[in-house]
């Protein structure tokens, strides 16, 4: 019965480990720091009290969620030098991760219909993206993330490792583990990959084909400005998603190395930090609405600490 597994190191450097943990607790700082900026601003602004900004700050909590799974047990590692993680630990941090990236995936496809809505259907807006639907919506994130994390960390766990303890990886992941797997047969875990990939390219569809509409209303729109205007509300989304879809491809469509190099790390790192890093300067520095909120945020706070 394995009772725990060896994390990869970044650096057999004592230095360098030093170094590296006080790179990730500024990032995750800066992570944490910006993302409940944005939930306490749409939580107390009621300008923002929007199905758009209703979804970004369930977007920013599950980011938070996310960077908080796996930078700070790095960090701890780093610093104590002990690389151990359990396998009740190991069993969480696979369904952490994969329950929040699935409710995220989700979430990002309900912004894109959110914007669908509202460019192509305007007049029905508040209608269709009533407070029902949003919290309909949000509900929907969480159960597929609580079902794909259920699913995956089953389907993996039920697995035999016998060999090798040493994951290369620095925290615990799917592929990671089926690496170092000794079974032979995978009909679980792969029966679970493809319903996640189902899973995702439908999530990625509809996010495709709103976009396709929403693009060729814009460009019906006779009116340059009122067109571009339109456009520029999609344009913090679209750089989140790609963002968002790319670091997950750079993290999962590349082989897992037997000794993983510095720039295996590195690309290792970008998918469950970078995300929930830039989303919020994404949206502080696209968004009117949310620089606008974040100055009268301030200037109050400045106000108050007068006094």
């Amino acid at each position: 019965m394995v009772k725990e597994f060896f994390l990869v190191e970044f650096s057999p450097n004592r230095d360098l480990q030093v170094l590296h943990a006080i790179i990730f607790l500024l990032i995750y700082l800066s992570s944490l720091i910006g993302n409940c900026l944005i939930i306490v601003l749409v939580t107390l602004d009621h300008y923002l009290h929007m199905p758009m900004y209703f979804f970004l700050k369930n977007l920013s909590f599950l980011d938070v969620c996310l960077i908080s799974v796996i930078v700070p047990k790095s960090i701890f590692n780093s610093l104590s030098g002990n690389s151990i993680i359990s396998f009740p630990g190991c069993v969480l941090q696979v369904f952490l991760v994969v329950h929040f990236v699935a409710a995220e995936f989700f979430i990002l496809t309900a912004m894109s219909y959110d914007r669908y809505v509202a460019i192509c259907q305007p007049l029905h807006y508040d209608v269709i993206m009533d407070r029902e639907t949003c919290i309909w919506m949000t509900a929907a994130s969480w159960f597929f993330g609580a079902f794909f994390g259920s699913l995956y960390s089953a389907g993996t766990f039920s697995l035999s490792f016998c060999g090798s303890r040493n994951l290369p990886q620095f925290f615990c992941d799917v592929p990671s583990l089926l690496k170092i797997s000794c079974s032979n047969s995978h009909v679980t875990i792969d029966v679970s990959v493809a319903v996640g990939i189902c899973y995702g390219l439908v999530c990625f569809l509809a996010i495709v084909l709103s976009y396709i509409y929403i693009f060729k209303t814009v460009s019906s729109v006779p009116s340059v400005q009122g067109g571009s205007k339109a456009l520029s509300t999609c344009l913090p989304h679209l750089t989140v998603m790609t963002t968002f879809l790319l670091t997950a491809a750079i993290a999962y469509v590349k082989p897992v190395p037997e000794s993983p190099s510095l720039l295996d790390l590195m690309l290792s790192v970008l998918y469950p930090v970078l995300p929930p890093t830039l989303n919020p300067i994404i949206y502080s520095l696209r968004n009117k609405e949310m620089k606008a909120s974040m100055k009268k945020f301030l200037w109050k706070l400045g106000g108050n600490m007068k006094y």
